[in-house]
């Protein structure tokens, strides 16, 4: 195994495995920590962990177990990747984490890079925009868990680490991945241990990726994965880089637990024309919601065009409102545990085909379905690929929640079906 990744959630791990795939390397997604090596021929392993928003000492102490994982698998370079909009509290878990895997390496710096063009994520004078806004000014300020209040992510990490956080311009990105390395070294001798790096255009992603061929470890969205396979192409086996995609034929269902403003959009899209049923967090919380008869709700509700969804998601006032009279935190658990049961409900019912969205949703579905590694195949939209559990017999889609195209549902169950995914990478 070449490059090591451990990401801090399910979502963001398929879309890093996804992006490292249509690098041209060879990819396995393992959720959770493998106790068994990979297997022969894995040129990259992404150790997908639910670690989020833990306590930032169970985030310490996993991603350290997926560390030593995969420095045993002879991995030469690790990645750390987070959310592309920073996901995180003034406590961490991102500079927890990070402090703690390079202390293990002995890593003198790591860049600090959630950039992500496709999906409109840019950053420019250390500050993270999500499409023409700010991040704290995106709808991410109304997170019910990581709410982001502040678009300089130079603040925001210097909040949850002692380490000195540094920056590079999109000066010296703009020069390429010569002059991107020279900032790096000019940031590190002025005592910078993590360096926030610019980007606006998938060309910087691939120049930095160039700059940091030799640093032990990089962290940042999936993004900077786009620069990265190249600095392994000596090494990487020639050849077709992932297995050939079958989609599965049966019955189809989505789920949304994610209140982000596209997730909420896809949802109203989705219940205009198809069957749509929501499940909300009072009901939840006080054990109406049968995640039993949703499932059997799903199986009645099969339709030609589309799967039938259920989803807990509502406006900001509303997800406050719930938090108010039940706790942030109950209401949270209560919420990812009704679609924990829920998958697992319709696995037993004979589901084939599943979408999840958002990403503490598609943890909890993934953790409670026990898949312990994903064939990664199509992509479906910009940072969301169709997944096989070959164990289950399953194919998944696991979409952040601010990702994918208004018709999102309709068209992952489509490519999850499709014998050949319906397109090509």
């Amino acid at each position: 195994m070449l490059l090591g990744c451990i990401g801090d959630d399910f979502t963001g791990s398929s879309d890093l495995a996804n992006t490292l795939a249509k690098g041209g390397m060879r990819v396995v997604q393992y959720n959770g920590v493998p106790d068994t090596a990979a297997a022969q021929g894995v040129e990259a392993g992404v150790v997908a962990l639910k670690t989020r928003t833990v306590p930032a000492s169970d985030a310490v102490a996993q991603s350290l177990a997926a560390l030593d994982w995969l420095r045993a698998q002879g991995c030469r370079q690790f990645f750390f990747k987070y959310c592309s909009t920073f996901d995180s509290t003034p406590e961490g878990n991102i500079g927890p984490v990070l402090d703690a895997l390079s202390d293990r390496l002995g890593a003198p710096r790591a860049i600090v890079c959630p950039a992500f063009p496709a999906t409109g994520r840019s950053i420019y004078q250390g500050h993270l925009f999500v499409n023409d806004r700010l991040l704290n000014e995106s709808g991410m300020e109304n997170h019910p868990l990581t709410p982001m209040t502040d678009p300089d992510l130079r603040r925001w990490l210097a909040r949850q680490t002692a380490r000195k956080v540094g920056h590079v311009g999109y000066g010296a990105v703009a020069s390429g991945g010569a002059a991107i390395r020279s900032a790096l070294d000019a940031a590190v001798a002025q005592g910078g241990r993590y360096i926030v790096v610019d980007a606006i255009r998938d060309e910087d992603l691939v120049a930095i990726g160039e700059a940091v061929s030799q640093d032990l470890l990089v962290s940042g969205g999936s993004g900077i994965a786009l620069g990265l396979p190249d600095n392994f192409r000596p090494e990487m086996r020639a050849g077709p880089n992932r297995a050939a995609w079958r989609g599965e034929v049966g019955p189809s269902a989505a789920v949304c637990g994610s209140c982000s403003a596209m997730s909420r959009q896809q949802i109203a899209v989705h219940a205009a024309n198809l069957p749509a049923r929501e499940a909300a967090a009072d009901d939840i919380v006080a054990g109406i919601a049968l995640p039993a008869a949703y499932a059997d709700w799903i199986m009645q509700n099969q339709h030609a065009d589309g799967p039938p969804l259920v989803y807990s998601s509502a406006e900001p006032d509303a997800v406050r409102a719930a938090q108010q009279r039940h706790g942030r935190e109950r209401v949270a658990e209560a919420v990812e545990g009704f679609f924990a049961r829920l998958a697992q409900e319709l696995a037993r019912r004979g589901v084939k085909r599943l979408v999840s969205a958002g990403g503490e949703t598609s943890g909890a579905v993934v953790s409670a379905l026990a898949i312990r590694a994903f064939e990664i195949g199509p992509e479906i939209d910009p940072g969301v690929p169709a997944l096989r559990a070959p164990d289950l017999g399953m194919t998944l889609a696991l979409k952040s929640g601010n990702f994918g195209s208004p018709d999102f549902f309709v068209k992952a169950a489509a490519i999850l079906g499709h014998p050949e995914g319906g397109r090509s990478t």
